[in-house]
Formats: C-alpha cells, sequence, structure tokens
C-alpha cells in the first residue's frame, strides 16, 4: 500500500465545503496506519463559553481558535510518534496556517489547500445537509482563503474533480509539491 518513504504529516485546508474532509478521510485510508483528525472536534469540545469565528471575530474566538489548532498539532505529533501517518483537515486561513504549521514538531510535513472556484462551493453546501456559512459569505470566506493566507505548500483546484481524483493528485503531487 505505501513505501517507508510515504510517511508524513498532512495538512487538508480550504474553505467550508471544499472537499476537506471527504478527501482527508479518503487520503487517511491509503495509509496501512492512518489517522484523520478533524480540527472541529475540538472546537465542539467546547460546551461552554465557546466563541465561534465570524467574519468579524477577533480577542476570545480568534484565542479559542489558536487553542484549537494548537490541540490538533499536538494529537497529531502523538499519532506521528507512534507510527501513524497523520491527515488534519480544518478551515485553517490566513496567517493561522503559518502559525499551525509552526505548531506541528514532527517532519515530513505536507500541506494541502484546496481551491474549488465559488460556484462549486456554493453548490456543494446547498447539497450538504449541514450548513457551515452561517454569517460567512463564500465569496468572503474564498477571499480571506486566496488573499490572505500564505502560499504554502500545494494549492489545488478540485472544481473539476471528484474527491477520488482529489486524493489521486495529492498522492502523485504531495510528496514534492506540498512539502514545507
Amino acid at each position: 500500500m505505501l513505501t517507508q518513504e510515504k510517511r508524513g504529516i498532512f495538512v487538508i485546508t480550504g474553505v467550508m465545503a471544499s472537499g476537506k474532509s471527504t478527501v482527508a478521510q479518503l487520503l487517511a485510508e491509503k495509509f496501512d496506519k492512518g489517522v484523520h483528525l478533524r480540527g472541529d472536534t475540538f472546537r465542539r469540545m467546547i460546551v461552554s463559553g465557546r466563541e465561534e469565528m465570524l467574519p468579524d471575530s477577533e480577542g476570545e474566538a480568534i484565542n479559542q481558535l489558536r487553542l484549537r489548532h494548537q490541540i490538533t498539532a499536538a494529537a497529531a505529533d502523538a499519532y506521528f510518534e507512534a507510527g501513524f501517518n497523520v491527515v488534519i483537515q480544518d478551515v485553517i486561513m490566513g496567517s493561522m496556517l503559518q502559525e499551525t504549521v509552526a505548531f506541528i514538531r514532527n517532519r515530513p510535513l505536507y500541506v494541502v489547500v484546496l481551491t474549488p472556484n465559488q460556484e462549486v462551493i456554493a453548490s456543494r453546501e446547498a447539497a450538504r445537509p449541514k450548513k457551515g456559512y452561517g454569517l460567512w459569505t463564500v465569496a468572503e470566506l474564498d477571499r480571506r482563503l486566496r488573499e490572505e493566507t500564505p502560499k504554502i505548500g500545494m494549492w489545488l483546484d478540485s472544481s473539476d474533480l471528484s474527491a477520488g481524483e482529489t486524493v489521486e493528485q495529492i498522492w502523485q503531487k504531495a510528496w514534492s509539491e506540498a512539502f514545507v
């Protein structure tokens, strides 16, 4: 299934409905020992006092988001040190992407940013049972991803790709293009 050389921690990010969860799950399943870490799980663990990330969030919401990424990174490191390949998926944008990369101690580390176009994102969001955008718009979140996020790792326009095809593109190219 995989060779010893193909080992690492992957960070899969993108806007909501960009395919992160499905792609991360499929990618983790390609490894003999794979873990899919869903960063949003750590957000939901805060049962009182949680501050949601809104378009104008600051202060406590930013602190909680940073904490979530720190916990995700620590869990990724623990799994990796136990011999697992780890696929993290979360909405990690702006300077938080570089911070999250720094939080992860182990290497090799690969960053993949899924960037389907806004029409595809809106269509996927409309078809999903869960609705993630709330006060956000697809256009605003996509703009922040494309304009405010450092261009590190592999940026993949998955607009015309199925989840399986996206994973195959990652599998073929990430080892050189996504390495950070």
